[in-house]
């Protein structure tokens, strides 16, 4: 620990993502990502933007890319906010809109860096514990002094909150923000961005990383009425003016204008998901209901520690929490159909030496 580091340096705990192998033949199902590559109307992009006008600044209001988004959801560009891949974009709302002396409220067992967030800017916070299926309990979010965050569908268990559920948690917050990350929407849920007309106090945050394969390009973005974003911009331009660079703003809005590609690659990913929860299950697997590009399952034969372990033996990268409630579960990324048979027929091996 360097002298030199202040208090918050000293006291904070980072949060830690998923690994990222130098090991090109590792099947990497760790960190939820796209097995499909960007549209190719997008690589064309990115081949035909690397111009002269690169020595420029971009937009730092990200103009175009807020016009598409926009149009996309039938909202005002005043509407849409762009930072740099969904995790800014959470930052800094937890920056804007949470008071340190008001209690945010999330989930015990959701995203992990939420709390790094509120330990960052000095929140206080409350975790609503789960049920034992690892459904929200939405009375656990009624009147939270300081505000509430939900993922939905939730990570890491992929389960997915109804919009009548997200309704009553607004309705219950009326005064506060509610934050609805949706990173994972795109495979099978539905949006809350209908409730946007109808909600003030809704900030709904999406990313560009799982769903439309841009995970190397860090773009995330916002939706909310006006007087929201107008918050985030403040924030935002006490930080870095400029987010988002020429080549993922131009990359961005060609991937939401492909719109075939995008449910054709969110197709598959679902029928892969489906064929692997029952090759799952027919070897004694239990699979919470997913809605996401990721399953989260456990075995009452084998400890999924052990399980784990043997795979990244086997070059098959997985994600295992050594957390309370969750450390017989692994969370698994959906893979290509090639990737996903190669997983069931080692972790088939696997558990038979056990």
């Amino acid at each position: 620990m360097s002298k030199y580091w202040s208090n918050i340096t000293k006291d904070i705990e980072p949060y830690v993502c998923g690994e990222q192998p130098k090991n090109k033949k590792i099947i990497k199902l760790n960190t939820n990502e796209n097995p499909y590559p960007p549209s190719p109307k997008v690589l064309q992009t990115i081949k035909n933007a690397a111009k002269d006008d690169l020595r420029l600044y971009p937009d730092p209001n990200c103009d175009a890319l807020r016009k598409t988004i926009a149009s996309y959801y039938n909202l005002s560009k005043e509407e849409v906010f762009i930072g740099n891949g969904s995790d800014e974009v959470l930052s800094l709302s937890f920056l804007t809109f949470f008071n340190p002396e008001e209690t945010v409220v999330f989930s015990d067992i959701s995203y992990s860096f939420y709390p790094v967030y509120a330990n960052l800017y000095k929140l206080d916070y409350e975790l609503a514990k789960l049920r034992e299926d690892f459904s929200i309990d939405i009375n656990d979010f009624k009147n939270a002094r300081g505000g509430a965050v939900i993922t939905n569908p939730n990570a890491p268990t992929g389960l997915y909150l109804s919009l009548d559920s997200i309704k009553q948690i607004l309705e219950d917050n009326i005064n506060k923000v509610v934050i609805v990350d949706e990173a994972y929407i795109d495979f099978g849920g539905e949006s809350s961005v209908s409730l946007i007309k109808d909600y003030p106090n809704l900030l709904v945050i999406q990313t560009l990383s799982k769903s439309r394969s841009l995970a190397g390009m860090r773009i995330g973005f916002a939706l909310g009425q006006k007087e929201l974003i107008k918050g985030l911009n403040r924030i935002k331009n006490s930080f870095n003016s400029y987010t988002i660079d020429r080549i993922s703003s131009l990359a961005a809005i060609e991937a939401i204008k492909d719109e075939e590609y995008f449910k054709e690659c969110t197709s598959k990913v679902i029928k892969i998901r489906n064929w692997t929860i029952n090759e799952l299950r027919k070897i004694g697997f239990k699979i919470i209901p997913s809605k996401a590009n990721f399953i989260f399952i456990t075995h009452d034969t084998y400890q999924a520690e052990d399980i784990f372990i043997k795979l990244k033996d086997e070059n098959v990268l997985v994600r295992y929490f050594n957390k309370d409630r969750i450390s017989n579960y692994l969370r698994v990324s959906i893979g290509s159909k090639e990737e996903m048979e190669l997983f069931i027929d080692k972790i088939k091996k696997i558990i038979n030496k056990l």
